[in-house]
């Protein structure tokens, strides 16, 4: 149910340019590493960049933080120089990750080039807090302190590489994607009161169609509840934009200078969104997967939602409190069981899409499986056959609910196990952890509810809410990194800029000079 946003491109300077690419297919996806060379990264599987480690037998560590088995099985983390065991047991000690090769995920049948670490492509050490072991020390971060930065998540990057002469604010080239499950162990927990009957009333909705975010979009003015960039206070003040992530699950901008940038006028432009504008459509941008729900405890969980733009706008939040009821409930049609088990618990979302469709007291929930609405940029991250992704709108439950599943007045076990069951199928093997976490949490924490009600007012966002939504790269209203049309690409670090142009024009009128920002144009990731 979230809008549809258009490639919008803002005037800096002299003039302003709207344009807008189509949606070719998206090519295979790259698949484990699979070689018949010497390269000891030939013999391990490989979903995504790690560095090979070898102790007693071949380890692998990815940036998050995780250590996997030859064959792709977690059996550790990397914490601080330390692969420590699911177990709590130490595996080795003092592991310098920049020493270490790095395997490469490539096409099956291709051979897995090592990428030197030191180079000035350097990778991202997995080095960070963000691979904290349950149970581990973490300071509580007072949600009214001057940090800006998720503390549950790294700033940091491989101390190799020449993006370590990037600041340690949360202004860094890039953040990556955190485990929530133990992120929001570093923030306190807010205390709620109770809400029902304050007269406020309205229901939950659910969609998750992977897309770039509304709300990661600017315009001039703070159009259609987009944040306002007329003055860089203006910006922050209304949470900057919406982190966005590419195919790969890394923050990229969200926006750069113009496509069409040239020597007598500057501008900035949206980065392309998976769903609509880019070329290749895998390219493009994508709901950061981090942005799935989570559960604080029991009875309170944190999630992103679109609003209806009678309702909110881009960054704010709300606490909505269970009344154990859903939207079409009547004489006939009593609360299911799923209905009943949810009530009471409180949940505070913040609005990261706008939708003309949401109504005033509706919050569309952004849960993974929860149908991808009219726009689908999921099918482009998990490309295995013979999904069943479930209605259009409404996703897994909607499935559970017909086709001899559990029926319509089915018991809250059989349309959990049913959802999960999904869930499993759809994500339970991907790259993408937080897509299963967040589906599951569907299931188990929000009792699987088909539309609930719920009374709500508007709240002070949480900090762990505005650490997830706030970009960390496009914090300015002005920007130096150039467009591209595929960021499908970038790894991580930095990104390429170019000094060639300035808003304020030479004596001749030049904006640019063409030469210096012909070569910048030219670099790759």
């Amino acid at each position: 149910m979230k809008k549809k946003v258009l490639n919008v491109v803002v005037a800096m300077g002299v003039a302003a340019v709207f344009s807008a690419c189509g949606d070719d297919p998206a090519g295979p996806a790259p698949g484990p590493t699979s070689s018949t060379s010497n390269d000891p990264c030939a013999n391990v599987t490989v979903l995504s960049d790690a560095w090979l480690f070898n102790a007693d037998k071949a380890y692998l560590i990815y940036p998050d933080g995780r250590v996997t088995d030859a064959a792709g099985n977690v059996v550790a983390q990397f914490v601080d120089g330390n692969v420590v065991g699911v177990d709590g047991g130490q595996i080795a000690t003092g592991v310098d990750v920049g020493a270490l090769q790095v395997c490469q995920v490539q096409p099956v049948g291709s051979s897995a080039d090592a990428v030197n670490p030191n180079s000035s492509a350097g990778v991202i050490g997995p080095n960070s807090s963000d691979a904290m072991l349950p149970g581990s020390s973490a300071g509580i971060v007072d949600p009214n302190s001057s940090a800006a930065v998720n503390p549950g998540s790294s700033a940091s990057v491989n101390p190799n590489s020449s993006a370590e002469a990037e600041s340690s604010s949360s202004e860094e080239p890039y953040k990556p994607i955190g485990n929530p499950e133990e992120d929001i162990k570093n923030y306190p927990v807010p205390t709620l009161k109770n809400i029902l009957g304050n007269g406020t009333s309205g229901w939950n909705t659910r969609y998750w169609d992977a897309c770039k975010p509304h709300c990661s979009q600017t315009n001039m003015g703070g159009k259609e509840g987009t944040p306002k960039n007329d003055t860089q206070e203006e910006y922050a003040a209304s949470h900057y934009t919406a982190r966005v992530c590419n195919i790969n699950d890394i923050e990229i901008p969200t926006f750069t200078y113009s496509k069409g940038l040239e020597r007598y006028w500057i501008d900035i432009q949206n980065t392309p969104n998976a769903c609509q504008e880019a070329d290749p459509a895998s390219g493009g941008g994508f709901t950061c997967t981090d942005m799935a729900p989570v559960a604080v405890n029991d009875t309170l969980a944190y999630a992103f939602v679109a609003g209806s733009d009678a309702t909110t706008s881009c960054g704010k939040c709300f606490h909505l409190q269970y009344d154990g009821s859903f939207k079409d409930a009547d004489g006939n049609n009593a609360p299911k069981a799923t209905h009943k088990a949810l009530k009471g618990k409180h949940i505070i979302v913040m609005a990261s899409n706008i939708g003309h469709d949401v109504k005033p007291g509706q919050f569309d929930l952004m849960v993974p499986g929860g149908g991808p609405g009219i726009f689908n940029a999921l099918q482009l991250q998990i490309t295995k056959p013979g999904i069943e992704w479930g209605a259009t709108y409404g996703g897994f439950l909607t499935y559970c609910q017909n086709n001899n599943k559990c029926g319509y007045d089915g018991t809250l076990d059989c349309y959990q196990t049913c959802v999960k069951e999904m869930c499993d199928a759809a994500f339970g093997d991907s790259k993408y952890p937080n897509l299963l976490r967040g589906c599951h949490w569907f299931a188990d924490w929000f009792m699987s509810a088909d539309n609930p009600t719920y009374q709500w007012e508007e709240v002070e966002c949480p900090q762990y809410l505005v650490d997830k939504y706030e970009t960390t790269i496009s914090t300015s209203i002005e920007t130096n990194i150039l467009y591209q049309s595929d960021w499908s690409k970038y790894k991580g670090g930095d990104l390429i800029t170019t000094d060639a142009c300035s808003k304020t024009p030479n004596a001749q009128g030049e904006y640019c000079d063409p030469d210096q920002l012909a070569a910048d144009k030219a670099k790759t990731y």
